[in-house]
């Protein structure tokens, strides 16, 4: 680097180069108060983290149209209760959410089949009434992620969508 013309150098003065410092500081870390430590927590509501859980979005949305409800069902209060269960399945394998997961969640509820067992037809307007307005019923919705057994959701798109409708209650939980 060259010196400006007002600063005189003596001649006989050896090149100047880059030295590091006798004394390096430690590492910076963040310190914040919100930062986890260890695993993720576990608990009632606290739902299942993953990675790009809002790709749920796009997912529920390409399906609206396969989608089947019963008179008094309503197609947001479907996709808000299984995309959570989607969510939750993907979790398990530790990956973003992927059309497979949803239509295992709409598949084991019924929600693609044009004539589901009437029983499961009572007990899903029951469970998933008003689950569309995630603002007023957030428990609900939690409800229905946390209720599925974890083997259910194992279990390949193609088995629960063969078992649906004479084991509706295994997979959904209802008969634990």
């Amino acid at each position: 680097m060259s010196a400006p013309r007002f600063a005189p150098v003596p001649p006989v003065e050896t090149v100047r180069s880059y030295e590091s410092p006798d004394f390096s500081p430690a590492g910076w870390s963040p310190g914040r108060p919100g930062e986890i430590e260890g695993r993720q927590p576990t608990g009632e509501r606290l739902g299942y983290q993953g990675p790009d859980q809002g790709y749920i979005i796009t997912l529920a949305k390409r399906a609206e149209s396969r989608i089947r409800v019963a008179a008094g069902e309503h197609k947001e209060d479907a996709l808000r209760g299984c995309s959570l269960i989607a969510l939750r399945r993907a979790s398990l394998f530790g990956r973003a959410p992927m059309v497979h997961d949803l239509n295992l969640a709409l598949a084991m509820w019924g929600f693609l089949s044009d004539s589901p067992p009437s029983d499961l037809v009572s007990v899903r307007k029951e469970l998933f009434h008003g689950v569309g307005n995630a603002v007023h019923h957030y428990k609900e919705g939690r409800d229905i992620a946390d209720m599925i057994p974890e083997s259910t959701l194992r279990m390949s798109p193609e088995d629960v969508i063969s078992q649906f409708a004479t084991q509706w209650p295994v997979l959904t939980g209802f008969a634990q």
